[in-house]
């Protein structure tokens, strides 16, 4: 989140997230897929001309005929300038009193713990919390960098990591009876280690705890640390690795600051299975909406791929207040299933893509998917 931000109230479209379909069933049936109209094209589908066929190799061909073959039988996109309500796809049920969702609001504030599904306001609150699920935020609440797409408060963080919030996290993990817990968190770049020790004690932690769980952590970069993090984090074992490359290349600089880097995001997933000496799964995610096209995302895509990445996931941006990154375009459900057979295509033990998808949605479903070669599922 951008600094000074943090006590803004959210616009009218993120207000009406919260409260869409209150009314609706709690158990309504699903809604069925919008038929894709038989002439439209994607928006912004290709960006430029597509290059010889018969320059390309083996699987740049294959890409290239799934590009022709499929882009004029897809919904397109929906330029924000022209449609700025939130479309039907991206509407969201409210709590219901009859699920998990105030036990896990209870046990997480009762231990004074963040939850990154809080801190950015992530639109699947209502759906994870109320299947007793969350991703739990340690080392604080306020990050160090300001990504301007990223509603998490920002700033010069006033307190230390705090030594005892890895055995309170853990504890309420079994409260909670996870067998999967996903752990991120903002960056430290005040910190000589950039908080990777924290996230070693958290997994310690987390293992002592419940020791038949999976554990999966989200990094910062580790930003002039990077090796010996590494080292850390992968030091006590996590089952998956997830550090999130975010956008595409050339948005990159505009979306995260100078400190991050594209190469660098790449060259973290890539070291982290070289250091660790057990199977660990690496996995990144992508938000959609910000400027790319989608072909940028399928470069982003085989750069993950060709880095050894075996999860990723794909997801409309939502801009979180006035004075962060507006929203492009509403990516249409028929792209997201594109970019899951885009996903198929490139060797990706699993591919989360949909407009509600977060790099934490259902990530016990992702590393399942991933383990036993059931592959790409689009939301």
């Amino acid at each position: 989140m951008l600094a000074g931000t943090e006590n803004e109230d959210p616009d009218a479209e993120l207000r009406e997230l919260r409260v869409s379909f209150a009314l609706e069933p709690a158990h309504a049936t699903a809604r069925p897929a919008i038929p894709p109209r038989s002439l439209a094209c994607v928006d912004h589908e290709p960006s430029g001309p597509l290059r010889d066929k018969a320059a390309l190799g083996p699987l740049e061909r294959s890409f290239w005929d799934a590009h022709a073959r499929t882009l004029t039988e897809m919904e397109r996109s929906l330029p924000v300038a022209q449609r700025p309500r939130r479309p039907e796809w991206m509407k969201v049920r409210a709590p219901s009193a009859d699920s998990r969702y105030f036990e896990v609001r209870n046990l997480i504030h009762g231990q004074s713990l963040h939850t990154i599904c809080e801190e950015a306001r992530c639109p699947n609150i209502s759906e994870c919390w109320g299947r007793g699920t969350a991703t739990f935020q340690i080392l604080g609440d306020t990050c160090t960098r300001a990504c301007r797409y990223c509603y998490v408060n920002s700033g010069k963080p006033e307190h230390p990591p705090d030594p005892l919030e890895p055995l309170r996290l853990a504890q309420t993990a079994a409260q909670m009876g996870l067998k999967h817990v996903v752990v991120t968190s903002v960056d430290r770049d005040d910190v000589p280690d950039r908080g990777a020790g924290h996230y070693a004690a958290t997994i310690r932690a987390l293992k002592q705890k419940l020791p038949a769980a999976s554990i999966e952590v989200l990094t910062p970069d580790f930003l002039g640390a990077e090796e010996e993090a590494l080292r850390t984090v992968l030091g006590a074992r996590p089952e998956v690795f997830n550090h999130n490359i975010e956008t595409v290349r050339r948005l990159h600089p505009r979306m995260r600051g100078a400190k991050a880097s594209y190469d660098k995001a790449l060259w973290l997933l890539t070291r982290a299975k070289e250091i660790a000496d057990y199977p660990v799964l690496t996995k990144s995610g992508i938000i959609v909406g910000l400027g790319e096209t989608n072909e940028e995302v399928v470069e982003t895509m085989r750069d993950l791929r060709e880095h050894g990445v075996d999860v990723v996931t794909i997801g409309q941006y939502l801009q979180p207040s006035s004075r962060h990154a507006q929203i492009d375009r509403w990516v249409h459900p028929d792209e997201f299933r594109w970019f899951r057979e885009q996903g198929e295509e490139l060797g990706f033990g699993s591919v989360f893509s949909g407009p509600l998808v977060r790099s934490s949605y259902r990530a016990d479903e992702q590393r399942h998917a991933a383990e036993t070669g059931r592959g790409a599922v689009a939301y």
